[in-house]
């Protein structure tokens, strides 16, 4: 049977998520987790619906892709495909054909294991390597430290707290209460927790939302950020250190992030709460000259 591509629409979003949750392994390179799809799932079912495609064949999903924003695409495939040549091909037929409906023309870039036959089709289509990322894993077999501060799990009532702690530590952000709530309608959610540090004073001074890929598998921040007024203060390890603890919780494996490498301050911090780096990663990407 021919490799297909498909739009899962809603009713379909669980099975991708299934997949990915199937595919996450401490062993293997970091890639597009559940757990990402269930943060886009703040914007509701249907614009994450839309942002999502599977490739399958003989009626079973090989890769799971999310459209992350504009001209991004964050691959996971499965671990025995990533090296499958009929696979990659149409992976990079996909991606660089703008008809495809997966990437517009113009400038595109695609994250994906970092093992995939993908990269090298991609490198011969003169797609060049992007700006690295630090993706860190802390192994949760032990019991992790207390943090030091004072966590709150944030459920329905704690949505405005949480919003608000999220848009004091990201420049731009829009979250809010009502994103809260639409993310934590998806199915991804039902093994996550929203964290939320307070400090001395008792003010809301960082947050965190864990996402479990089931018993036996690595865990995920995302996302993690301190409030702009309360930085520099040791919260951002105090809430890491939480955010373990509620991942071992959960029976993951590992905890793990993914951060810009450029981002210095960001990967101090998680390597002060307990994570150890990996090998970094990079995504490809076409300039909009060859699109």
């Amino acid at each position: 049977m021919a490799m297909m591509l498909g739009k899962p629409g809603a009713d379909g979003l669980d099975e991708a998520v299934a997949a990915l949750r199937e595919w996450q392994d401490d062993r293997a390179p970091v890639q597009l987790h559940p757990g990402d799809l269930g943060w886009y799932r703040r914007f509701g079912a249907a614009a994450t619906a839309a942002a999502v495609r599977t490739w399958s064949r003989d009626g079973r999903t090989l890769a799971v892709g999310l459209l992350d924003g504009p001209g991004l695409l964050r691959l996971a495939i499965a671990p025995d495909a990533r090296r499958d040549e009929e696979l990659a091909r149409r992976l990079a037929e996909d991606v660089t054909g703008p008809e495809r409906g997966v990437l517009p023309a113009g400038k595109a870039r695609v994250d994906a294991p970092a093992d995939a036959l993908l990269h090298d089709l991609l490198a011969e289509a003169g797609w060049d390597t992007d700006e690295p990322w630090t993706p860190l894993r802390r192994d949760l077999a032990q019991p992790v430290e207390d943090p030091g501060v004072r966590i709150e799990v944030a459920g329905p009532r704690q949505a405005t707290v949480r919003a608000a702690v999220q848009r004091a530590a990201f420049d731009g952000s829009t979250f809010t209460d009502g994103n809260w709530h639409a993310m934590a309608a998806g199915a991804p959610y039902a093994d996550a927790r929203c964290l939320i540090a307070y400090g001395d004073g008792g003010d809301a001074v960082a947050g965190v939302t864990v996402w479990s890929a089931g018993p036996g598998r690595p865990g995920l921040l995302e996302p993690m950020g301190v409030h702009r007024e309360h930085r520099g203060r040791g919260y951002g390890k105090a809430v890491t250190v939480a955010a373990a603890a509620a991942l071992r919780q959960l029976g993951s494996s590992s905890a793990m992030v993914c951060t810009p490498s450029s981002n210095t301050g960001a990967v101090a911090t998680y390597a002060s709460a307990g994570f150890r780096r990996l090998p970094e990663i990079r995504d490809r990407y076409r300039d909009e000259k060859r699109g």
